[in-house]
C-alpha cells in the first residue's frame, strides 16, 4: 500500500534538492523508506543500498522498484569494497543500515558490533574517499535511563544493552573521522520514532497490530517507562535539515519532541486511537532483563531547532490516529499473537 507523506506545514518552502543524487543505507526500512519518499518529492535522485536476500525483497521500496529515480544496489554494510561503490558519485550519504532490535542483540551481540560499528567505519571511510557528507543516525537508546531530564546531547552515554553500546561505539567511529580525516559529519539521535511501515517488533504497531486483531486483552512488558515519541515524518525531515546545515557539521543532534508519555498511558491512547475496547496486561515474556530497562527518555531539542530549522509538526494524537489507520490497512503486515524480537 503507498503511504500518502504529511504536507509540509512549516510556512515555508521545503528545499529544493533537483539535482543532486544521495546514497541511503537501510533505504528498505522504516525511517529509511520514508526518508527515500521525501528526498524524491524534493527532487533528489536516490541510491538505495539494501540488505541483499536472494529472493530480491525490497521491503518498503517495493513501490519504486520501476522509479528510475531510484537506482537499488543490494549489498551490506560489512562489505567495505561494496559500500565504497555506494558511495561514488553521491554528495550525501545519509547512513541509517542497523541492527536495531533491542532484544535480539542479548542473544547476539557481535552481529551487532559488525554491523553498526564495523558498518559505520565502512561507511565514514568511503565518505572520506569519495567527498561525500555523511549523516550517520544514531539512537536515544544511548542515553540509558534518564539522569537528568530533558536530556540534552551532552548527557552521559549509558550502554544499558548490547544494541546501545554497539550504537555508541558507532556514533564515536563517526565522529572520529571528522577529528581524523575532517569528514563533514553530522549524527542525528532521534527518538522514539513511530508511524506508517513500523515493525511489529517497536511498542506501538505491537499495540495496534493486537487491537485491530480483535483481542480483548493488549499484551505489553513494563508499563511505567517513559518516551519521547516522534512521528516518521517528522525525523526524516530532521535528516534533511541536518544535511542542509553546515552548523551541525561535528555536531550529534537530538530529533524528538519535547515531550514524553509513559508506555501505559500510550496504550490508552492507542486503545482509543483504534476505536476498541481492550484491556492492558503485563507479558512477562516482554520484559527487558532487570538493569536493561531505560526507564525514562525526554528529549531537548534545541539544537535541532537552533542549529538546523527543525521542529516536530504531527503531535501525538494526530500520528496515533494516521498509524492507526495504517495497520488497520495492512493486517498482513502483523502476527500480533507473537511476541517480535
Amino acid at each position: 500500500m503507498t503511504t500518502t507523506l504529511a504536507p509540509n506545514t512549516s510556512g515555508s518552502s521545503p528545499a529544493d534538492w533537483t539535482g543532486r543524487t544521495v546514497l541511503v543505507t537501510g533505504a528498505e526500512g522504516f525511517i529509511g523508506s520514508t526518508l527515500v519518499d521525501l528526498l524524491l518529492e524534493r527532487g533528489a535522485r536516490v541510491r538505495a543500498l539494501v540488505h541483499y536476500k536472494p529472493y530480491a525483497e525490497r521491503g518498503h521500496l517495493a513501490e519504486h522498484l520501476a522509479d528510475d529515480r531510484v537506482e537499488m544496489l543490494a549489498g551490506d554494510v560489512r562489505d567495505a569494497h561494496r559500500v565504497l561503490d555506494a558511495v561514488a558519485g553521491c554528495d550525501t550519504v545519509f547512513h541509517l543500515a542497523a541492527l536495531i532490535g533491542i532484544p535480539y542483540s542479548y542473544q547476539a551481540p557481535e552481529a551487532y558490533v559488525q554491523t553498526n560499528v564495523v558498518g559505520t567505519q565502512n561507511v565514514a571511510a568511503a565518505c572520506v574517499r569519495h567527498g561525500a557528507r555523511l549523516v550517520h543516525t544514531s539512537t536515544s537508546e544511548v542515553y540509558g535511563t534518564a539522569i537528568t531530564a530533558p536530556i540534552t546531547e551532552s548527557h552521559p552515554l549509558q550502554p544499558q544493552s548490547p544494541y546501545s553500546a554497539s550504537k555508541i561505539g558507532a556514533d564515536m567511529m563517526a565522529l572520529s573521522y571528522r577529528h581524523a580525516f575532517e569528514l563533514p559529519v553530522s549524527v542525528v539521535r532521534p527518538f522514539n520514532t513511530y508511524g506508517p511501515r513500523q515493525s511489529a517488533r517497536a511498542v506501538i504497531p505491537t499495540i495496534l497490530a493486537q487491537l485491530h486483531a480483535g483481542a480483548r486483552e493488549v499484551r505489553l512488558g513494563s508499563l511505567t517507562p517513559t518516551r519521547d515519541f516522534t512521528y516518521a515524518t517528522d525525523t526524516a525531515e530532521g535528516f534533511l535539515a541536518v544535511a542542509l546545515a553546515d552548523a551541525t557539521l561535528g555536531e550529534v543532534i537530538n530529533l524528538g519532541t519535547g515531550t514524553e508519555v509513559s508506555i501505559g498511558e500510550l496504550a490508552r491512547a492507542l486503545i482509543v486511537a483504534s476505536g476498541r475496547d481492550a484491556e492492558i496486561v503485563v507479558d512477562p515474556t516482554r520484559l527487558r532483563p532487570t538493569g536493561s530497562e531505560v526507564e525514562r527518555l525526554l528529549s531537548d531539542n534545541t539544537k535541532a531547532r537552533e542549529l538546523a530549522g527543525w521542529k516536530p509538526r504531527v503531535d501525538l494524537s494526530e500520528g496515533l490516529r494516521r498509524t492507526s489507520a495504517w495497520i488497520e490497512a495492512n493486517p498482513d503486515s502483523f502476527a500480533p499473537n507473537r511476541y517480535q524480537v
